[in-house]
Formats: C-alpha cells, structure tokens, sequence
C-alpha cells in the first residue's frame, strides 16, 4: 500500500444552502446519515480501508458540531503518525475573505499542508455516499506516470447534462474537458467505457470531485491566485499542460446535493440488497463509538425497516424507513417512507411521563409519511405528517418542505394534533 506518502484533504463545502434545512445548524460534513453515521465518516473510512490515516478536513460553516464528532471518533494510537485534523477557514493578516471555492480552500490551507512529508495529494468531497478503493487509484496513478488523476464515473446523457464531462483517449489520458454541457454537443464527448455500461447507455465520463494530484504540481498550480475551483478552472486548464488521467469507477456512487438525493440515498439503504454495501467486511464505515443498549420493539410489524442501537419502538407500523439511535415511538403510530434521525441523548423518565411535556421522539397514534426528522424532534401525540407532491415548498420555524418531503427542524416541538 502507498498510504504512507499521501496526505487526504476532504473538502466541508461551502453553506450546504440545498441541504437547507439540516446544514441550519451543523456544516454539510456532520449531517446525519444511515441512522448512525455521519457524511464525513463516507471519505474518512474509505481512506483508513485505503491505509491513508494522515486527513484533514477543510469546513467553513457551523463546524462545532463536526469538531466534536471528528475529536470523539477518530484516535489513533499515541505512537503513530495518523490524524483527522478539522481546519475551519481563517482570517489572517494576508487574507479576510472565506474560501472562494474548491481550489481556494486548499490554497488558503496549503501551509498546514506543507508542514507534512508527502508526495500525492487525494482530494475529496465530504458530501457523496460511495465505497472506493483509494490506493487502487493511487497504483494506476503512479503506474501511469501521471500528473494528475481524476475519479470518472459513467452515465448516460439525461445526467451527462449536470456534470463536468471528460473526453479520453484508449491510455485513460483526458484530453478534454466541459463543464454541464448543452444536450446539442453530448454526441462529441462519448467515451470508452466497458460492454456493461455501454449497454447501460451510461457512456460519457462525469467527474466525481475526486483527484489525486501530485505534490510539486498542486504546489505549484496553487500559485495562481485567480483560479477558485478545481473542476471548473484547475483540471480545464491543466489538461492541455499536464498528464491527466481518468480513473474509471463503476460502483454506487451518490452526491448528496439536495434533500431529494439525500432522503432518496437514505431511504435505499432499505432495499434487500442496497448499492451502498454498510454490510461489507472489506469496505467498513467507521464512526462514534457509543454504549448504547440494544434496541427493544413491542407490537410493531416492521418491512423495509433499518433500526439503529438504543431505541424504544412501540409503534403500530413502520415500513420503508430507516430509524436512527435512541429514536422513540409511541403506541399505534404509524411510519412510512420516513428518515427519522434519533436523538443525542435519552430524556429523564419523569420528563416523559410528565404530560405537560411533549417527549423527544415520536408519541401515540400519529401519521408520518415522506418526512425526515432531524436530532431531538419532540412529535406529539395525533400529529399527522403526510408529505407529497401536493404539498408547495414552504419554510417555518419548525419545519421546512422541500420537494414535497416535509423535514421537522433539530430540536422542534411539534403539538398534538399538528397536521401537515
């Protein structure tokens, strides 16, 4: 493994304002996902599956709460050279300005950078879902003698449209480069791809955001203070003066951009066999390690149903949902097509047999469909939560609707007897 001579930097993104309203309080890294994890956990672990321990995460938004969770879950032996370092973007005397962009964010870090012994530099986003094999890509890198290496994936020409689309040759050398292409000039830039995802229709190469750039060129591009994004200014203009190849990756791979492509990529984890594998011996995601009790289930029938460690389930039905650490769920309440995230901490018992109190959780007899609800929601009893596409976008104080999926803000006290 070359582990040893690379060093991650895992990009937070900018304000999360698609992911709004579950980046209100947290950056785009922390949101919670799979009832357990978070985002940041997906690069962090495919690095460590990968033997690349030295990391840092680079966030400008409402980073406490990623602090905490990186501080709480990443230690490495006291005798070794592993780290996950959190760096939020800073003022100093030379600048006052937040990151500009993808590749400014690595500019403005570059000295913490460079205080390390390294000779490739693996960049990534710390919003998609995938399983990759870093050190695969860092063989073929070096195999080939390249400059730079840029993760592909293929897909077909409905999504091509959404992408940076890259055009090789038979080497895998990229020899052009468009940003979200018109559908007029999609023929131009077909690629080759294997029989499989020909026949899929799925061949054009998208860049995934992920790059392998050697040291003395990124060392050097990032010089130039002008060029603020990797995928719209870096890799375009560097293709015509460097080697760059394409390496090819044709597993599950999601970028969680907005709050359909999260719930969708959350809610897939209740199919028989998920593309996002959370079973796999070779390709673990870490995260915090809690002691928490095993989780207890009386009267519910349950189909498609993933349930985290520490709850309380008493429900009527839940179906088609992925339930989250130390959730709670009253008598005859019913649950579909929901991501419900749990809670960070078990309330006193007094306090939820107090009726005065609305409980963390959600109480008797209610109807949630097409929701998600973030950390420490407090539902009352008789509270009705159908989302759909009839519903209109809206925001609350409570609660926000974004493609006819209602998402209950962290923390919120939802009455008995709400109907959405």
């Amino acid at each position: 493994m070359a582990g040893k001579n690379v060093l991650a930097i895992i990009l937070g993104g900018g304000q999360g304002s698609r992911l709004h309203p579950l980046t209100e309080a947290r950056s785009k890294p922390a949101v919670p996902i799979a009832g357990k994890y978070r985002l940041v956990d997906i690069p962090i672990s495919n690095c460590i599956n990968a033997d690349i321990k030295r990391m840092f995460v680079l966030t400008q938004f409402n980073s406490a709460s990623l602090n905490r969770h990186i501080k709480d879950t990443y230690h490495f032996s006291f005798f070794s050279s592993a780290f996950v370092d959190v760096l939020a973007a800073e003022q100093t005397p030379n600048n006052s300005k937040w990151f500009q962009g993808t590749a400014d964010a690595v500019r403005q870090s570059m000295h913490h950078f460079l205080r390390y012994d390294f000779d490739y530099a693996l960049i990534l986003s710390g919003d998609q879902l995938y399983q990759m094999d870093y050190d695969e890509m860092l063989q073929k890198h070096i195999k080939n003698n390249a400059k730079i290496s840029i993760a592909t994936i293929p897909v077909n020409a409905k999504d091509a449209t959404s992408f940076g689309i890259l055009k090789t040759n038979k080497k895998d050398d990229i020899t052009a480069f468009i940003e979200k292409p018109a559908k007029e000039l999609l023929p131009d830039w077909t690629s080759e791809v294997s029989e499989q995802m020909n026949n899929e229709g799925r061949n054009y190469l998208a860049s995934m955001g992920i790059y392998i750039f050697n040291k003395d060129l990124l060392v050097e591009l990032m010089e130039n203070p002008d060029t603020n994004d990797f995928g719209k200014e870096i890799i375009p203009q560097a293709i015509n003066d460097h080697k760059v190849i394409s390496y090819q990756f044709e597993g599950y791979w999601t970028d969680i951009g907005n709050i359909e492509s999260f719930f969708e990529a959350n809610l897939s984890l209740t199919d028989d066999f998920p593309k996002f594998d959370l079973y796999s011996k070779a390709k673990r995601i870490y995260t915090h390690a809690r002691m928490l009790p095993t989780t207890k289930v009386s009267g519910t029938a349950l189909d498609k149903t993933v349930l985290a460690d520490g709850c309380i389930i008493n429900a009527a039905k839940i179906e088609h949902s992925v339930i989250g650490i130390r959730s709670r769920i009253d008598v005859e309440s019913i649950v579909i097509n929901t991501y419900m995230m749990g809670s960070d901490y078990y309330e006193s018992l007094e306090d939820i047999l107090d009726e005065n109190i609305i409980s963390m959780g959600i109480g008797s007899r209610c109807f949630i469909k097409n929701a998600i609800l973030d950390k420490n929601c407090c539902i009352g009893d008789d509270v009705k939560i159908n989302g759909g596409n009839h519903l209109s976008d809206t925001e609350t104080d409570t609660y926000a609707i974004r493609d006819g999926i209602v998402v209950v803000k962290k923390g919120a006290v939802i009455p008995n007897g709400f109907k959405i």
